[in-house]
């Protein structure tokens, strides 16, 4: 995934920028990065942070760097932000998003005249550089970022700074969200709008799809105006938003709990206790005990201290053995107990199924799972929603490849998509018994729509259903 910061301020920005990036390490893994203008022009530090955090790796940083305007991001592939220097001018840009057709995109770019891109480690393209390539094919900034923002498939919102002040652009279709926060004598601008409340900022806007709009230390002028069609990214809400972030006037917390509640009112199991798998899983489990009446507890405990979200290696084996470390179980809360378990989805199961044999080991009577998003079937074109190389790592395909012997048709998995059907009752037994839980119930998608609480037609459910539209 991977989230930005800006900030333009009449004074120096250096400290609200190094704060407001470090409130967005839950969205990456690998790469840390900022960049300052100031007096002396542009000064710019990355680091990797796959084994420190954000603020130990950046704080010398921080006492050297001076500035007026400031970007920077935690990134979970590329490292940024770049320094760019074009007809444009020198500028800094930094970007989230997914590119599919960036190989398409390259061969275009060569043949009307771009010379070379650099290869990062494992001879991929830096997004970020295919994203000022683009820019730069444009007479102007305001063009260039226009164009960018049309001609990627996938998905792309970015922050460029100049001496002007920092351009800010939502993707055309609005999947990631950018906020605006205002304070005297400075602006800035988020992926997470909480990140700046804590530095004396309010909110003054949200971007809309496709928007483009300059920031400096006296506000925001929109200087293209968003688009009628959004499709925001569900899954924020549902897993990766930070608790206390809010999302087209939307809070992530209270969303949880409705989501929650709304799947309490669908099932029909009687647990000892409801617990939720830390961090993401809790407040959905919260809003089912609240609505169930079977009390809350926290059977297992996320060991913090030296395991935050950002120690994630990127070897997938390596992952699910450190989610396992990371949780501390309570054995008085788990033996002899009957348990329902919601966690935020389930993608591979791997994780899930280890953490059911735990518990039963443990003593528990009965391990009940639900979900709180419907079966992902399809994997994510829009943004890095898993490291999967292929829709056979999603449990759901591998279930109903398997029940279809190979024949697996658009048709056919619009089948298995609809809660209704047999199909679907078919694979969710099939899920149940490979991953060994007494009972499993995925949330549906029209109550976890609805538990979001705004049109439906503004939200992406790609990886549940695959539309696009």
């Amino acid at each position: 995934m991977g989230g930005f910061f800006g900030v333009a301020a009449k004074q120096d920005c250096v400290f609200d920028l190094f704060f407001g990036i470090d409130y967005h390490s839950h969205l990456g893994t690998r790469r840390g990065g900022m960049a300052v203008y100031g007096e002396d022009g542009f000064n710019r530090a990355i680091h990797n942070i796959e084994n420190a955090p954000f603020r130990t790796k950046f704080d010398k940083d921080v006492q050297t760097m001076r500035g007026h305007l400031g970007i920077g991001c935690i990134s979970d592939f590329e490292p940024q932000p770049l320094i760019v220097r074009s007809h444009h001018g020198t500028y800094a840009l930094t970007t989230v998003g997914k590119i599919n057709n960036i190989e398409a995109l390259s061969d275009s770019l060569f043949q009307s005249g771009c010379s070379h891109f650099l290869e990062m480690s494992g001879g991929d393209i830096n997004a970020t550089e295919m994203i000022a390539a683009l820019i730069n094919q444009k007479e102007n900034l305001i063009e260039g970022i226009h164009y960018a923002l049309e001609v990627v498939d996938g998905s792309v919102s970015l922050l460029l700074m100049n001496e002007a002040g920092i351009y800010a652009a939502r993707d055309k279709y609005g999947r990631t969200p950018i906020a605006v926060g205002k304070k005297e004598d400075a602006c800035c601008v988020s992926f997470e709008n909480f990140a700046y409340k804590n530095l004396g900022y309010t909110d003054e806007r949200e971007l809309g799809a496709g928007e483009i709009a300059v920031i400096t230390e006296k506000g925001c002028v929109t200087l293209v105006h968003p688009n009628a069609e959004m499709k925001i990214c569900t899954f924020l809400w549902v897993y990766y938003g930070y608790p206390s972030s809010s999302y087209e006037g939307r809070s992530v917390e209270n969303m949880r709990y409705e989501c929650g509640k709304r799947m309490a009112q669908r099932d029909h199991v009687k647990p000892d206790i409801v617990a939720g798998v830390p961090d993401s899983g809790i407040a959905h489990a919260i809003g089912y005990a609240n609505e169930s009446g079977v009390p809350f507890s926290r059977p297992f405990i996320k060991y913090t201290p030296t395991w935050p979200r950002s120690f994630m290696p990127t070897v997938q084996s390596k992952r699910n053995l450190i989610a396992r470390m990371k949780l501390l179980a309570v054995d008085e809360l788990i033996r002899d107990k009957s348990l329902l378990l919601i966690d935020d989805s389930i993608v591979r199961g791997t994780q899930m199924r280890e953490t059911t044999e735990f518990l039963y080991q443990s003593g528990a009577k009965e391990v009940h799972i639900r979900p709180a998003c419907p079966p992902l079937m399809y994997g994510c074109k829009y943004l890095n929603f898993s490291r999967s190389t292929s829709e056979m790592d999603l449990i759901t395909r591998r279930v109903i490849d398997r029940l279809e012997d190979g024949n697996v048709t658009e048709e056919v998995l619009q089948e298995y998509a609809d809660p209704e059907s047999p199909k679907y009752e078919q694979m969710v037994e099939e899920i149940r018994k490979e991953l060994n839980f007494t009972s499993l119930r995925f949330n549906r998608l029209d109550d976890m729509l609805d538990a979001v609480g705004i049109d439906k037609s503004r939200l992406c459910t790609y990886c549940w259903n695959g539309r696009e539209k």
